[in-house]
């Protein structure tokens, strides 16, 4: 696939998103400014207008962008093509109707939508895109920034993964294991990678954990505080503890037929957050653990943001202050990503 079949011009995007105004600005997240936009032909797009920061030059660029247009998932969300111009780089991709996860997930409303059968499948759409990214893909890619609000959905609900090439795309100081840089969102960082800057592929099984007791509970995990936990892990372990883990889910979906499923879902959550990173599935057990009820599943431990976690300097990552949770967080806020 050609990069030249893939770039668009700079005129055709400002004309599409009306010159990125305010009106058809979607959001904002680590990378940039996202903005909806609708082509000559009449399709609908979203623009990434990607900050300013990379240290790429354009040919580097567009290579990977052309192998990140090359991953196509159902539970991705499509690249079509990217621009640059200048300082000027853009990302292209499908629209989602729907918007993210956290839109619908949070809000008092509209998360009557999302009933047991629509929560399930879109963990399940989850996990099967990122075992796509972890395994099946031409390219290995840790996304490192999994949270509710990078997963967009379709117009029939599906889940699509968003920002899931953004490793390919900003090069930064790391190796395979390590990173001086550290990229995610307070309530979805696993805590060797807070701290130490090691991320694996176990790091996204941490944000997947912390995904679907949000997807479970419909409370977000860092903003979530009671009387007696201060993070929504914290919450889920003691209902755990004490054998009332039904009381974790929304009350939208309580009176669920299938509770059986859902305890299921709050076990591998739970088993997915896991303090020590040898402790946590990976994503093909986490597929075969949601699909087959012949799996034993083993008992977890409690998580690492729980209040009695042994790990030492783990108040790093509950300290961060609120105000950033949905900005993404990084040392200089330049995103990078897993080589390859």
């Amino acid at each position: 696939m050609p990069a030249t079949e893939l770039q668009f011009s700079f005129s055709t995007i400002s004309a599409a998103t009306d010159n990125f105004s305010e009106a058809n600005k979607l959001g904002e997240g680590g990378f940039g400014f996202v903005y909806k936009g609708t082509l000559s032909d009449g399709q609908e797009i979203a623009v990434n207008r990607l900050s300013k920061n990379s240290g790429q030059g354009e040919q580097e660029f567009k290579n990977e962008v052309t192998l990140v247009a090359k991953l196509q998932h159902r539970n991705l969300v499509r690249l079509l093509g990217f621009c640059i111009d200048g300082e000027e780089k853009l990302l292209i991709y499908e629209f989602m109707p729907n918007a993210s996860l956290d839109q619908v997930l949070f809000d008092p409303n509209k998360c009557t939508l999302l009933d047991w059968e629509r929560r399930y499948k879109i963990i399940g759409g989850i996990a099967r895109g990122l075992l796509y990214l972890h395994e099946e893909s031409r390219l290995k890619i840790i996304h490192r920034d999994l949270k509710a609000s990078n997963i967009l959905l379709d117009i029939d609900m599906n889940p699509k993964i968003a920002d899931f090439g953004m490793s390919r795309l900003f090069v930064l100081d790391q190796t395979q294991a390590n990173t001086s840089e550290v990229v995610g969102t307070y309530g979805y960082m696993a805590p060797e990678y807070a701290m130490r800057g090691q991320f694996s592929v176990k790091t996204d099984v941490f944000s997947f954990g912390v995904l679907v007791i949000e997807i479970l509970s419909g409370q977000k995990n860092s903003s979530y505080e009671s009387d007696v936990s201060q993070d929504l892990l914290s919450h889920a372990w003691r209902h755990w503890k004490n054998g009332s883990a039904i009381e974790l889910l929304d009350s939208t979906i309580k009176d669920t037929s299938s509770r059986d499923e859902a305890m299921r879902c709050i076990h591998i959550g739970l088993l997915c957050v896991q303090e020590n990173v040898a402790d946590r599935p990976t994503m093909p057990a986490v597929l075969l653990m949601l699909n087959s009820y012949s799996v034993t599943l083993d008992l977890p431990w409690a998580p690492a943001l729980f209040a009695g976690s042994t790990s030492r300097g783990i108040t790093q990552i509950v300290s961060i202050s609120r105000q950033t949770e949905e900005q993404g967080i990084s040392k200089d806020k330049s995103p990078d990503e897993s080589a390859a």
